[in-house]
């Protein structure tokens, strides 16, 4: 399919009609959430998909706004014939509590004064950012989301969901990110508060109604973070060395080389688009993000019940793959279903939103279920409970097939018997069908997950399963080869 736009969007907004209970044991009201939806929620309401954004995102992740020069920033998985297919999926993303793009922060008004909360917001963590975005799921009537996906902080935001409200997502993408915010990354981010703090324009956070904003300290702090997201291959490919609208060194502190020049130009165009004091929060945020219990991460995820893909990139040294090891260690030490893939890109961090295909084929290939409905036979040959075994024999060899349904004149299964059956007949000498087929028979539903029958059937060593109705009626079969050239497909 060709992949195009979602096209013309709009931002809504969402007001929480209760008081937010927050980490700290304060509580915040009059609660609103920015937020975009793509796609139609289908009737059943199953194919909702929250994409979660990173530190410096918003709700606008995909299709534009009138006047737009560019799309939303996942424009390049959300949409028709995508990822995260819009035509298929309701794709849900909505900018954090504490943010500065709709959604109620440090920025926004606070009830209680008529003025900008500053410094009188609240800490916040990112269990508090996941509880206000349930109050939005809720509010479509949603009982469980397909997936929950997001990279950076928005993988956290994911992470965060699966343990505090296990059983209301299928499935979890977590991008780039960590379980836990290293000594590393918390260092990187207090750098980038104290340049914020200590501009005198910061005023202690109250410059809202002042003619200067603190513009040179969250300018240098995006400068910095904007460092951890590239990597040094990506950086000389794009640079090198070269200098920028000179042809020598100038020799005084005016800027020399191209990644200088690059370095403000995101400084100076973020400020405009960013405000100071959200940052201080949404980094004080991530730096409390910390899933393990007692230092263990087995033990902080040992609730979880939902299938998982991690995805790291080789270049990222912000969010390694290591943290995304550690965290696959822990899920499958715990049992839980998880895979596990890592981009090959020189951009660093910053691949999951720039690797198109790449990430485009591992999501796509994640999210889409197929079913036993999508790859099972229904022409299957079968027959009765009075058969001859002879006459099985003759059955299997005309048939090409190595099981044998047994059903009643309605169709409903009794019992299968296999080419093992029959060898075993012959070796005990028995004649009866009913005195060697096996009647205790597992079987699946047309409903169910090729991965959950891949999995019952290496775990019980079987290689046929029979599809049956809720009234036990035949409906055909699945084989192991059926699935295994499904896998091979891709």
């Amino acid at each position: 399919m060709k992949q195009k736009s979602v096209g013309r969007v709009e931002t809504y907004k969402f007001a929480i009609d209760e008081d937010l209970k927050l980490s700290s044991g304060k509580t915040l009201s009059n609660v609103e959430l920015a937020y975009e939806t793509y796609g139609e929620l289908n009737s059943e309401k199953t194919n909702a998909i929250l994409v979660c954004h990173a530190l410096t995102g918003d709700a606008h992740a995909a299709g534009w706004h009138a006047g737009d020069v560019k799309p939303g920033w996942w424009e390049m998985v959300i949409g028709p014939g995508k990822a995260l297919d819009t035509d298929k999926y309701f794709v849900i993303c909505s900018n954090v509590l504490g943010g500065c793009k709709g959604s109620t922060g440090p920025a926004s008004i606070n009830p209680e004064t008529g003025r900008e909360y500053a410094l009188d917001f609240p800490i916040i963590t990112i269990e508090d950012m996941v509880h206000a975005q349930k109050k939005l799921i809720d509010s479509f009537g949603i009982e469980k989301l397909l997936a929950v996906v997001g990279g950076s902080m928005g993988g956290m935001q994911a992470l965060q969901w699966t343990v505090t409200y296990p059983d209301m997502m299928k499935k979890a993408s977590i991008i780039a990110t960590t379980a836990r915010s290293s000594p590393q990354q918390i260092a990187f981010n207090e750098v980038g508060r104290q340049s914020i703090i200590s501009d005198p324009n910061w005023n202690g956070g109250e410059y809202y109604d002042k003619e200067k904003s603190p513009e040179a300290g969250l300018a240098v702090a995006r400068m910095i973070g904007h460092i951890t997201y590239l990597s040094d291959e990506s950086m000389y490919i794009k640079f090198g060395r070269d200098l920028q609208d000179k042809d020598e060194l100038s020799y005084d502190f005016t800027l020399d080389f191209q990644v200088e020049s690059y370095l403000h130009h995101q400084g100076e165009s973020f400020v405009k688009r960013f405000d100071a004091n959200t940052y201080l929060y949404i980094t004080k945020a991530v730096d409390y993000f910390d899933l393990s219990i007692n230092g263990s991460l087995v033990d902080g995820l040992k609730d979880v019940k939902t299938k998982f893909q991690i995805i790291s990139v080789d270049s990222d040294w912000l969010y390694p793959s290591d943290q995304s090891k550690d965290l696959l260690t822990a899920l499958q030490t715990n049992d839980v279903e998880v895979t596990y893939s890592e981009v090959k890109s020189n951009y660093g961090h910053d691949a999951f939103l720039l690797e198109n295909g790449q990430m485009n084929f591992l999501l796509s290939n994640f999210l889409h279920e197929n079913i036993v409905d999508d790859l099972m036979e229904t022409s299957v040959p079968t027959i009765d409970i009075n058969t001859k075994i002879k006459d099985v024999a003759i059955c299997m060899i005309n048939s090409e097939v190595t099981h044998l349904p047994v059903v009643d004149d309605n169709n409903v299964l009794l019992g299968i018997v296999t080419a093992w059956d029959l060898s075993k007949s012959i070796a005990e000498d028995k004649n009866e069908l009913k005195e060697i087929m096996t009647k205790g028979v597992r079987f699946c539903k047309a409903s169910d997950s090729i991965e959950y029958i891949a999995r019952q059937m290496k775990k019980f060593n079987i290689s046929c399963l029979p599809v049956v109705d809720d009234d036990f009626k035949l409906e055909g079969t699945i084989t192991t080869d059926q699935i295994s050239h499904l896998i091979s497909n891709y």
